[in-house]
């Protein structure tokens, strides 16, 4: 199928455009998110900032997602809307059939629990629990969660169960954090910069465990940095400049983490 190209139109026919290109690469599929003039601002008068400007996207099932942008782009915000942590401030904004612009706190809560799994740069365990009761605390209030051990498993530290936070590396951390953010089997997963206090090596290892989890299980995955090299692991490759969406790229196919050049 011909995709129509983007390039040198207005605003209103990029939108379009994009629309078009996205409907063609998953013809017959529903969006996991329907998103249409999503805005996001933050205060009033000469303290208003507008993190979000008007953003038109879809995000379908099993996509791995690398949305790139410099600070103050709107990625983050982008990303808490979705992940049900804020709300915007206009826009459509759908995840299947639930309308997350118009849904209450206790509705949000219940999406965040079930449907979305977070990532962020860091880790956020807690010291006085093994790797495995880390990531028993979702498993044991999720619905359908897989085992801790097995989380922990799809991520390469089955044999660093017992161990606390403190007897594990950097990367090792950022795994368990990973294990406990899939083992309630989220239909999404949303990860802020996940490398970001990581080196070279080690955050590849990590990239590897997301890839695997979004390959194996199927889960829509958005990873949102500042590093351009991630872009070729993804599916599509989304950048964010002034709150808006300034392109959306489809990659031929998808590199492997450890081909990755920093």
């Amino acid at each position: 199928m011909r995709i129509p190209k983007i390039l040198g139109r207005s605003g209103n026919d990029r939108r379009l455009a994009r629309g078009a290109e996205e409907s063609a690469l998953h013809a017959g599929g529903d969006p996991v998110f329907r998103i249409r003039g999503l805005t996001k601002t933050y205060g009033s008068g000469l303290t208003e900032v507008r993190a979000l400007a008007g953003v038109d996207l879809d995000l379908y099932e099993g996509e791995l997602i690398v949305l790139l942008g410099p600070s103050g782009s709107g990625k983050t915000t982008f990303l808490n809307n979705i992940g049900g942590l804020d709300v915007p401030t206009s826009g459509e904004l759908r995840y299947r059939q639930l309308d997350l612009a118009a849904a209450g706190e206790d509705r949000l809560t219940q999406y965040r629990r079930i449907s979305v799994g977070f990532v962020f740069q860091f880790y956020n365990l807690i010291p006085s629990l093994t790797a495995r009761e880390n990531v028993a605390l979702i498993t044991e209030i999720a619905r359908d969660a897989m085992p801790a051990e097995a989380a922990l498993e799809m991520v390469n530290l089955g044999a660093r169960l017992d161990h606390f936070p403190a007897q594990l590396s950097g990367g090792e951390q950022q795994r368990v954090a990973i294990a406990r953010a899939i083992a309630k089997r989220p239909e999404v997963l949303l990860c802020d910069e996940p490398t970001g206090a990581l080196d070279v090596q080690t955050g590849i290892v990590v990239l590897e465990a997301i890839e695997r989890v979004n390959r194996e299980l199927g889960t829509l995955t958005v990873i949102i940095t500042h590093n351009a090299v991630m872009a070729d692991m993804a599916d599509r490759v989304i950048r964010f400049s002034d709150g808006r969406v300034q392109s959306s790229h489809q990659n031929a196919q998808r590199a492997l983490p450890s081909s990755l050049k920093w």
